[in-house]
């Protein structure tokens, strides 16, 4: 595989994670140079950010019956996040403004508690009328939390390999039934195996039609469906299965978005067709965040009441969004393909991350990340050779990891689950 130097097109590795600016919603841009001229606040005495958000909250809707919201999407304690609220309330009703119900307010505030590695940030957006939203901003910088000791093996990469093939693998899919299948997506066709006598059996391979000539390094994605067996998205192609056995295949030329991660967040993402990446348009998007710069791969870590996407970026950088800020995580040697598996370990979920190295034999390691920074929390897992493809399990609870072994030159798909260790 080619560096990202080598214009970064065909999913070569990312060889440097480099720091850079956070990307924000184009409100939000605009905003955020309000932040160079908030003083410097010591995060453990709420009172000054309490009364500076007060007051611009206040000279935005003037006195009188407001609605009132509060979402923590930072690193914040409950005990903190009600101490706030409490303070921002005084602070505004000694401004002359009273709370009432959403149905009897003349303006209604969200309040969103957010953070990046630096600061906390605090946003109030704005509602009165039939009036165009505004939003207002203050940050205080974070107290440096007591460091947390992560031992590199706290938990275990287990893989077993699925599936190998001389045709290049894109997916695989497990299919729960009594034999269990399996769904195996190869450029030129996708194959449906049952699990019989202790091996995998071919039952059917369905052709994939396509007009045009697949580019240089494709990609392909499967999702299982409910009202029939699977759908694969392709560049530029996009297939459905029947509902029964014997299958049979619908193609035809399509744009749209392909899912991301599992089924349950609902998130898809704009396919290059010529290439090997997203465009970063998202649909339906995480909130108002409806753009990423193009990426290669995305991982979600459900919080508890948002979601993290994590995305990694063709540029070489990681994007953190929470449907408040884009931010970027900085110095990591994470590689162009990234997952997330729910495994009840330690946080609940964890992303797992190729390497950057060129070497014959490419690595998979899991990461939490708290606080906004990732930390490794287990040792490498070595694959055959380079790594081709990394998506997540529809269910969460794995990975399927593709690589061309580098003596056979075979493909190779592991199915990839963490445990916790002992």
């Amino acid at each position: 595989m080619r560096s990202a130097n080598d214009n970064a097109v065909y999913n070569a590795r990312i060889p440097h994670m480099r720091a850079s600016s956070s990307q924000f919603p184009r409100v939000a841009c605009l905003l955020v140079l309000m932040l160079m001229h908030v003083p410097t606040i010591l995060a453990s005495d709420w009172r000054a950010p309490q009364e500076q958000l007060a007051r611009k909250i206040a000279a935005a809707t003037g006195p009188g019956a407001v609605a009132l919201d509060v979402m923590n999407r930072s690193a914040l304690s409950r005990a903190d996040v009600e101490a706030i609220r409490r303070g921002l309330l005084s602070e505004l009703g000694a401004l002359g403004v009273r709370f009432v119900n959403a149905d009897q307010a003349a303006a209604t505030v969200q309040i969103t508690f957010s953070e990046n590695l630096q600061n906390y940030v605090w946003v109030a957006e704005i509602h009165q009328g039939t009036n165009q939203a505004s939003v207002v901003m203050v940050a205080t910088p974070r107290s440096n939390p007591a460091a947390v000791e992560h031992s590199a093996a706290a938990l275990t990469i287990h893989k077993t390999l699925v599936w190998s093939d001389e045709s290049r693998i894109l997916d695989v899919a497990f299919v729960s039934s009594s034999p269990q299948h399996m769904i195996v997506l190869e450029p030129e066709s996708v194959v449906l195996s049952k699990f019989q006598d202790g091996r995998w059996q071919q039952e059917q391979s369905l052709p994939l039609s396509h007009s045009r000539p697949w580019p240089r390094d494709p990609r392909g994605r499967l999702a299982l469906r409910k009202d029939h067996l699977f759908d694969v998205y392709l560049p530029g192609i996009f297939c459905r299965s029947s509902a029964t056995v014997p299958l049979a295949i619908n193609c035809y030329e399509s744009d749209d978005p392909w899912p991301l991660g599992t089924d349950q967040p609902g998130l898809s993402a704009f396919f290059a067709p010529s290439r090997n990446f997203f465009t970063g348009a998202l649909s339906p998007g995480i909130e108002k965040q409806t753009t990423v710069k193009a990426f290669y791969s995305a991982a979600v870590l459900p919080r508890e009441k948002y979601r993290l996407w994590i995305f990694a970026a063709v540029d070489g950088q990681v994007h953190l969004l929470d449907g408040v800020t884009d931010q970027t995580a900085a110095k990591l040697n994470w590689g162009s393909d990234i997952a997330s598996v729910r495994s009840g370990c330690g946080l609940g979920w964890q992303v797992l991350v190729t390497g950057n190295v060129d070497t014959a034999a490419e690595t998979v390691r899991a990461f939490e990340i708290a606080d906004r920074e990732p930390v490794a929390v287990s040792q490498p897992a070595e694959l055959n050779g380079g790594i081709t493809a990394l998506w997540a399990d529809s269910d969460g609870t794995g990975a399927i990891a593709v690589s061309q072994n580098s003596e056979s030159r075979r493909y190779e798909a592991y199915r990839l689950s963490i445990t916790c260790s002992q």
